[in-house]
């Protein structure tokens, strides 16, 4: 076995994650890195060891989102408080609180890194697209293209494809959008 595999195999053990987790509270919500926790998750994302790349942990509220209480007029008996879920992923929605962060790099993906019950712990790979070393790699200077500019705000990354529905192939009519497939926009 190669030493990912040996990486993995550890990241399986739930009582080692749990053990960083108590460190991963006390510090901010958006935390750089010097190098990814989960070395084989982040290098079949596209990471690579050198200049240009940046490695950030953000931590982000888990379950659904709540309206304000009604405060005046009568009580409704269905207030519809509850039950208010995002359309996103929460994957998705820290790679966007990352990238307003960090206005001068581009997403290029993210990955789980732990999650306890209150929050959910994302890491998130950063490129550099003004960087030299970037724009002469050949497998990597498609990210300094105009085209690639805010990725993650139009769902370009893996998790925006992935809530967007664009990983299944098949009849579901899902592209080029959802509301494509719904027969709107004509």
């Amino acid at each position: 076995m190669g030493h990912l595999k040996y990486i993995s195999k550890v990241w399986r053990n739930p009582e080692t994650v749990k053990s960083r987790l108590l460190e991963w509270r006390r510090e901010p919500v958006i935390v750089k890195l010097e190098k990814p926790s989960r070395l084989d998750r982040a290098r079949s994302l596209g990471y690579k060891a050198k200049q240009g790349f940046v490695i950030v942990r953000i931590r982000v509220l888990k379950g659904g989102r709540t309206r304000p209480r009604f405060r005046a007029g009568r009580k409704p008996s269905k207030m519809g408080m509850l039950k208010y879920y995002p359309k996103k992923s929460l994957r998705w929605i820290s790679e966007e609180k990352v990238a307003r962060k960090y206005k001068n790099m581009e997403i290029l993906n993210s990955y789980y890194v732990g999650e306890d019950g209150v929050h959910i712990w994302h890491e998130v790979i950063l490129v550099d697209d003004s960087h030299p070393v970037i724009k002469k790699s050949l497998s990597l200077k498609w990210i300094a293209h105009k085209s690639n500019r805010s990725r993650v705000h139009r769902g370009l990354t893996g998790a925006g494809k992935k809530s967007r529905g664009l990983t299944k192939k098949g009849p579901n009519k899902s592209r080029p959008s959802v509301a494509a497939g719904k027969g709107r926009g004509k």
